[in-house]
């Protein structure tokens, strides 16, 4: 190619190679013929089209019997070609919309043609040609199965490199993880990924959509913000201001701003303005957390906050034995959001309400704060029908004998699981199988719970049990009251489950099962994620803005602190915790007593909240809202393990980026400007 002041002239030579046409009028642009060599060998380093190319008419997921016999031209990626015989082939075209296929005839007329078979995989081309309807015994129902494109003419827009790391269109072979994730961006040309991202900005669009018929206001909040003890650890960003905004900290320290956790603090000051009645923000949020399957560093969350949202709940409307908390316009607001995404993604359509349960339920049948209500496999306690003085030495020291009873005639489908269960991690689980000769003993024979019954007991227990021979039993013994989000019977019933799925005996229901989880402990010490900053205090459950059941105040200002229950909300599909909110304390009174009294915060740590406790003191309406994880729910929508499946550039489970290769150290020239020193070890 030669450059004649500014524009670009293509030598006859590569003329030839970029566009395969018939001989034209001018003399200049006439193709000179290949030899074989030259056909087989075809060189296309360098020779990406820097030129004007024909205009793409359609694309490539949208031609149908309807464009038959017109002139189209496609564009996008060659994929493996597929001969028929000498003279025939077939080449799919590929674009973000999908694949058609091309037909290529080679012969004397068509030897322009005859190099496209010799251009890598996986090139950029512009083709043109005739549409033609499929003869009928090839004809696919699905995508452009109906048609095909009869090539006349074909424009190289850019070759593929011959040794690509590997091939996005091979569907035989999938790479290890690592290197997908450092070539990212051949990775999301596998239709499976292109397919996810593309629902994802579908489902957002029906977020936005139905949120703005409901009046809320899509508002942007900071992201640059200050660091706050609320729980998990922060992602810090030094700066360069020269002098903090609070008056106690030194002028020569280090400055640092914090990326938000979630946008709490904006959002509830938001509706503390008076501004915004109702908020929405599909949302950046950070946390500096292990690596897990289903979180990243930065991850997206659907963030919602209302105005006048109800302390407590009237009677009237709501049964006393379901939602007894406050909050219940965002619960309606998020089923109606949830029904019109399955229905309009899916095609399901969703009840009308989503079943709730309280934590302690949820904890006593299931084991789990976050229960898979699909499996069928239930947690009984059977400290009631134990015999008086047996059930004594559990309530004696507020325990309880809890057990999971699996019967052939019920549970055939995780009986095999159960016998292959490894539960070597679990020391307060043991287990009995049933037979003829332990019939009147096997609690007895339990060493792990030592307790002794006569045959008459035992004979008494079974009946009211329903235990016979051939049955399983799982026992465990642990606290009356929960604790954290899982037992020791609730980690095996999942681990059933999944051996089961794993082997083929259990397949869930296709029909998925929402379920609401409310009233958990407002303040807890079994959360070990909190724990580098509760140090032996009292930690919030959920945030420490979150506010207690109105019938628990007396008692969390009379110190019974482990007996407030929050009105607190969760959000589950099929066991995944897909969002969490809460009513919010909007007595400044209230929230000065939880940061102080009952969380222990230091000075220092209370000052990073004077600005919300100011808000409120300032005329704040009741409020709450709820944030839904937005890749867990696509990860659930897109039926992928993983949530890095459907984000377009995500981190590995280390927190790592192999592709942008951060994070990266900074030279120390630079982190002088920002105050900061590096150490060595």
């Amino acid at each position: 190619m030669r450059s004649l002041r500014g524009l670009s002239i293509l030598s006859p030579f590569s003329k030839q190679l970029l566009e395969f046409r018939p001989s034209s009028k001018s003399h200049y642009f006439r193709p000179a013929p290949l030899s074989s060599n030259a056909k087989r060998h075809v060189h296309t380093q360098g020779l990406a089209c820097s030129a004007p190319y024909p205009k793409r008419t359609h694309t490539c997921g949208e031609l149908t019997p309807a464009h038959a016999g017109i002139h189209v031209t496609l564009t996008g990626w060659l994929l493996p070609e597929r001969k028929v015989s000498k003279t025939m082939s077939f080449f799919p075209i590929k674009d973000s919309s999908g694949t058609t296929q091309l037909v290529l005839r080679k012969g004397h007329a068509n030897a322009h043609l005859t190099a496209l078979s010799e251009l890598p995989v996986e090139s950029i081309i512009a083709i043109e040609g005739e549409v033609l309807v499929r003869p009928e015994l090839s004809r696919r129902n699905e995508g452009t199965g109906q048609i095909e494109v009869q090539v006349n003419n074909f424009t190289l827009l850019n070759p593929a490199h011959r040794n690509m790391p590997f091939i996005p269109s091979d569907n035989q072979t999938l790479v290890n993880e690592d290197l997908r994730a450092r070539f990212r961006y051949l990775d999301l040309r596998r239709t499976a990924l292109a397919d996810n991202i593309r629902k994802r900005s579908q489902v957002s669009r029906i977020i936005r959509d139905s949120l703005h018929d409901d009046g809320f206001l899509e508002v942007e909040t900071p992201l640059l913000l200050k660091s706050t003890p609320e729980g998990a650890r922060e992602f810090l960003v030094p700066s360069r201001v020269g002098q903090s905004t609070a008056q106690h900290d030194a002028k020569q320290t280090p400055l640092f701003y914090a990326l938000p956790q979630s946008p709490q603090q904006p959002k509830q000051l938001l509706i503390c303005s008076g501004a915004v009645d109702k908020y929405f923000q599909i949302a950046k949020c950070f946390r500096d957390e292990d690596g897990r399957k289903d979180r990243q560093p930065e991850f997206t969350q659907i963030d919602l906050e209302m105005a006048f949202v109800s302390w407590g709940v009237d009677s009237n409307i709501f049964s006393s034995n379901t939602w007894r908390i406050g909050g219940h316009e965002v619960r309606t607001v998020i089923e109606k959001l949830v029904r019109r995404i399955w229905q309009k993604v899916e095609e399901i359509t969703l009840p009308s309400s989503f079943r709730v349960i309280t934590y302690n339920e949820a904890m006593a049948r299931y084991g789990s704060d976050k229960p898979d209500t699909r499996i069928d496999l239930e947690i009984q306690d059977i400290t009631p029908s134990l015999p008086i003085h047996a059930r004594a030495s559990f309530e004696d020291l507020g325990d309880i004998l809890e057990a999971i009873i699996l019967r052939p005639s019920k549970n055939s489908s995780f009986l095999r699981a159960s016998q292959e269960c490894d539960y070597e991690n679990e020391p307060n689980i043991s287990h009995s199988v049933i037979a003829d000769s332990n019939l009147l003993n096997w609690l007895c024979d339990n060493r792990s719970i030592n307790l002794r019954l006569s045959s008459e007991e035992h004979a008494l227990l079974n009946k009211t049990l329903g235990v016979s021979s051939g049955d399983t039993i799982w026992l465990s013994r642990r606290r009356k009251i929960p604790e954290g989000g899982s037992t020791a019977l609730g980690r095996l019933r999942t681990r059933i489950s999944e051996l089961a799925h794993a082997r083929g005996d259990y397949v869930p229901p296709t029909i998925p099962h929402f379920l609401w989880v409310t009233e958990f402990p407002l303040f807890t010490r079994a959360d070990p994620d909190k724990e580098f900053l509760a140090r032996g205090r009292w930690s919030s459950t959920h945030h420490p803005f979150t506010a207690p059941m109105w019938q628990d105040i007396e008692a969390m200002y009379t110190g019974r602190i482990d007996q407030v229950r929050g009105q607190h909300y969760d959000l589950v599909l099929n066991g995944v915790e897909i969002g969490g909110g809460s009513v919010r304390v909007h007595d400044a009174a209230m929230q000065e007593y939880i940061f102080s009294q009952v969380l222990q915060l230091s000075d220092t740590e209370k000052s990073s909240f004077d600005h919300l406790l100011h808000a409120l003191k300032c005329g704040a309406p009741p409020h709450g809202g709820i944030a839904l994880g937005f890749d867990r729910l696509m990860a659930i929508l897109c039926r992928t393990s993983t949530i890095r499946d459907v984000i377009a550039f995500p981190k590995t489970g280390t927190g790592t980026d192999l592709l942008f290769r951060s994070p990266a150290a900074i030279n120390e020239e630079v982190l002088y400007q920002y105050g900061v020193r590096p150490t060595r070890c």
